[in-house]
């Protein structure tokens, strides 16, 4: 894994830094769900409700795919 070295401004922890690169590498699909949430210092569990707090879905569905699906559920 690369490291990198940044100075953050005063307003902005270290923590919180890891965080927020963590939401939005899982939000771009650049990391799953296991190594954003440790990237983050979280559970999975934890991670998951932070996801919800940004806003940034648990599952991503194609909206083809979506529609079939809700087709089949409304035709059983």
């Amino acid at each position: 894994m690369a490291k990198i070295e940044l100075e953050l401004p005063t307003t902005v922890s270290a923590e919180e830094a890891r965080l927020l690169l963590a939401v939005k590498l899982y939000e771009t699909e650049r990391l799953s769900l296991g190594k954003a949430a440790e990237l983050a210092g979280y559970s999975v569990r934890a991670f998951t409700e932070i996801l919800a707090h940004y806003g940034v879905p648990l599952y991503r569905y194609d909206p083809d795919e979506l529609e079939r699906e809700v087709q089949e559920w409304g035709s059983e």
